[in-house]
C-alpha cells in the first residue's frame, strides 16, 4: 500500500528531537507500556557521528503536521553492517512500506559506498512487538540475537568488591587511560555479535558526542601495571529511571575466569548506589561469546525486557 498523498515527507533536524521523542514514546507506550527513550537520547542519535541528515533520516507528517513516521539507516563505520529503524505512529496505515523501501534502498547505499557488494542490516525489535515482527519477517529478516536488559535495585550502600592482588584502577578522565579503554573494549569483543572494529578517533568521536557519557564513569583494571578489563558506566538512565547503566564490560581473554568480571560489576554497583541510583543496568546479549549473562544472573541482576536484533543480508545493484 503506498502512503496517502497527504503525508509529507522530509528530513530531519537536531530540532526535531522533541517531535520524534513524542512518536517514539507513543510506540513504545502501544508495545511495552512506558517510554523507553529520552529526548536527549533521540538527540544523540541525530548528532551520531557518520549518521548524514539529509540522506540517512526520513520524517513523515500527516496533513494535520502530526509527526506519524520516523525511519532512519545508519552504518557502523565503514563495514557492511547497517543499524535501521522504522517507527510509524499507532493506528496510522500505509506508511510500513514506504519507509522500510526506504531504509533498505539506503542500506544497501551505504554497504556500496564503503566498498561492500552487501549489506549486512540489523533492526532491533522488542519481544513483546509481535507485529513488527511479523514486518521484518515479510521484508525477509531473521532472528539474529537477542539483548537481555538486566536490573538490580539498591536499597541502600552496596558493599565494594574486596580488593584482587595487583589489581589497580584508573578513572577515564586521561587521553592515556581511555586509550587503554578503547585496546581492551576492541580485543575482548572481537567475536561478538554485531561488532565492528574503529580506530581510536572514531572510538572517541562517538563518545564525545553522547550526552550521556561521564569519563569518571569509565574505569580501566590493571593486573601488575596491564591493562586487564574495563567498565564504562553512563548517564544513559538516569533522567527517565534514575538508575546507572553498564554500557560495557570487557575482560581481555587471557584474564577470563579470574573473577574481574564479577569485580568491576560490584564496583560499579557500589558507585551506582554511591551516587544515590535506584538500581543499575545492563545489556547482554544472551549469544555471547562469554557465559555473561549467567555473570549478572549470579550477580542478583534480573531480566526485565528483551530486545531482539533481526538480521537480513541485501545485496543492492550498483549503478552502471
Amino acid at each position: 500500500m503506498k502512503p496517502s498523498a497527504a503525508h509529507r515527507f522530509s528530513r530531519p533536524r537536531a530540532e526535531d528531537a522533541t517531535a520524534i521523542h513524542e512518536l517514539v514514546a507513543a510506540c513504545d507506550l502501544a508495545v511495552i507500556g512506558v517510554p523507553d527513550a529520552t529526548v536527549d537520547d533521540i538527540a544523540d542519535e541525530l548528532a551520531e557521528p557518520g549518521f548524514d541528515l539529509d540522506a540517512d533520516g526520513w520524517l513523515v507528517h500527516d496533513a494535520g503536521g502530526a509527526l506519524v513516521g520516523w525511519a532512519w539507516a545508519c552504518a557502523k563505520g565503514d563495514s557492511d553492517m547497517i543499524d535501521i529503524e522504522v517507527l510509524v505512529r499507532p493506528g496510522v496505515e500505509g506508511l510500513e512500506d514506504e519507509l522500510w523501501r526506504l531504509v533498505l534502498d539506503r542500506a544497501g547505499e551505504l554497504a556500496l559506498a564503503r566498498g561492500h557488494d552487501a549489506a549486512t542490516v540489523d533492526i532491533g525489535i522488542y519481544r513483546a512487538d509481535t507485529g513488527k515482527q511479523a514486518l521484518a519477517k515479510g521484508y525477509g529478516f531473521a532472528p539474529g540475537t537477542s539483548f537481555h536488559r538486566m536490573r538490580i535495585d539498591h536499597e541502600g550502600p552496596v558493599e565494594p568488591p574486596a580488593p584482587i592482588p595487583g589489581l589497580t584502577l584508573h578513572s577515564g578522565e586521561t587521553d592515556a587511560v581511555r586509550r587503554q579503554a578503547y585496546e581492551v573494549q576492541q580485543e575482548a569483543f572481537a567475536d561478538h555479535f554485531g561488532f565492528v572494529k574503529v580506530d581510536y578517533e572514531h572510538w572517541l568521536e562517538r563518545r564525545q558526542a553522547q550526552s550521556v557519557t561521564d569519563w569518571s564513569q569509565l574505569t580501566v583494571a590493571r593486573i601488575d601495571g596491564r591493562p586487564a578489563a574495563l567498565v564504562v558506566g553512563n548517564n544513559q538512565f538516569v533522567p527517565d529511571e534514575d538508575c546507572g547503566y553498564v554500557a560495557t564490560l570487557a575482560v581481555l581473554p587471557e584474564h577470563r575466569g579470574k573473577g574481574l568480571g564479577r569485580f568491576l560489576l560490584r564496583h560499579a554497583f557500589a558507585a551506582d548506589a554511591a551516587r544515590g541510583r535506584r538500581a543499575t543496568l545492563l545489556h547482554v546479549d544472551s549469544n555471547n561469546t562469554t557465559p555473561a549473562l549467567d555473570l549478572y544472573l549470579s550477580a542478583g541482576m534480573r531480566p526485565v525486557l528483551v530486545i531482539d536484533v533481526w538480521r537480513r543480508l541485501i545485496r543492492p545493484v550498483r549503478a552502471s
